[in-house]
């Protein structure tokens, strides 16, 4: 699998995903090099774009993501990658098992859905 790291100055988005059920726990990015440790270590490896390094999540907290597969889109510029939660499964660094736990309050107007206008 070919990666295409350049529509993104070199990053590609790495959403990670819960093997087990398929909750989705966090968003990050990768450069070619993350990717390449990803592979050679099977723990998700990050690139830091506020710190400008590498970063294996869970290396400090103990919870980390263990590859199970990967797979990218149609256009081989992004990748969904499996994984089993290592520790006590706190994948969030606020302490939750998702990132994505905030609601946004979506506009009350918005066009119906296909099924709805019928």
């Amino acid at each position: 699998m070919n990666l295409d790291f350049e529509k993104m100055q070199g990053l590609v988005p790495a959403i990670i995903q819960d093997a087990r059920n398929g909750e989705i726990l966090m968003l990050g990015f990768m450069n070619g090099e993350a990717w390449a440790k990803t592979q050679a270590l099977g723990y998700v490896t990050y690139f830091s774009r506020t710190r400008n390094q590498l970063w294996t999540k869970g290396e400090s907290s103990g919870n980390r993501l263990r590859v199970v597969s990967a797979m990218t889109d149609c256009d081989q510029d992004a990748l969904l990658v499996e994984v089993v939660v290592e520790g006590e499964g706190l994948v969030c660094h606020e302490g939750t098992r998702s990132c994505f736990t905030k609601p946004v309050h979506l506009a009350k107007e918005r066009a119906p859905l296909k099924e709805e206008a019928q």
